[in-house]
């Protein structure tokens, strides 16, 4: 069986990430569609690194929920699999879905990537390491430092540019590698089963990917609360959150 997944920010919601648009997403009053640009950023680094720190720590304490897990093991169960997430967040990863099978179209938060040149590196276990130190008692003093020096904001140690998120910002192109791994599976064949979860379906090519990928006859599968963009299009429609909704779908096609 071949599959494709399309999951958004309603699948990590239900870990406790607030969504974008949702009544939790604001951040000391800011709208964060109005943070997540690179306008914003060339007006305030300090106030937008700020705010990823924050979502990055969020982020890290979270831990992923039963649809995560439900795609994991439908991951780990088909050998043709792609799973394509709007989200930023690992919590697919942690779940147990492999780097070869999943696609984070608008990009990875533990990413921090030069504003000019290519160096990026990954951020998240450096921090986790701060964190632990801080745990298991450092003296005041240094636990202060740190934190002085987590707040600044961060320079690319090969250029001198300043460091940003590897995030795709509002107004910034996809990604070109991950556009491609995208259409590569969309070019091996049509799916016969296509599940779109968490998304509200927004931007254009959440529906175009869906359509493209069962254009000879496969199931779509909408998981969402409320109708969305995408709704005309399915073939079944599940009302319910993905949480609830994913491990019984998983259940019935690997059983």
């Amino acid at each position: 069986m071949r599959v494709l997944v399309l999951t958004g920010a309603g699948v990590s919601a239900e870990s406790g990430i607030p969504t974008f648009r949702g009544k939790d997403g604001y951040w000391r009053n800011l709208d964060p569609t109005k943070l997540a640009t690179p306008e914003a950023f060339a007006r305030d680094p300090q106030l937008v690194w700020d705010w990823y720190r924050e979502r990055r720590q969020g982020i890290r304490i979270a831990r992923p929920n039963a649809a995560h897990e439900a795609i994991a093991r439908l991951a780990q169960r088909r050998d043709e699999f792609l799973l394509v997430t709007q989200n930023v967040d690992d919590l697919h990863a942690r779940a147990g879905v492999a780097a070869e099978n999943m696609v984070q179209i608008h990009g990875d938060i533990f990413v921090t990537r030069c504003s000019r040149c290519d160096f990026e590196r990954q951020d998240y276990e450096h921090e986790h390491e701060q964190e632990d130190q801080a745990v298991f008692g450092v003296r005041e003093h240094v636990r202060a430092l740190k934190a002085a020096t987590c707040r600044r904001t961060p320079k690319c140690p090969e250029c001198g540019a300043l460091m940003r998120p590897g995030v795709v910002w509002f107004g910034e192109q996809l990604p070109r590698n991950e556009l491609q791994r995208v259409e590569n599976f969309l070019d091996g064949g049509a799916c016969d089963l296509v599940i779109v979860a968490g998304t509200t379906a927004t931007f254009g090519y959440i529906i175009d990917w869906a359509l493209r990928a069962s254009r000879g006859g496969a199931e779509i599968i909408e998981v969402n609360p409320e109708e969305t963009s995408l709704s005309r299009f399915a073939t079944r429609l599940v009302r319910e959150p993905a949480a609830i909704a994913l491990p019984r779908i998983v259940n019935e096609l690997i059983a």
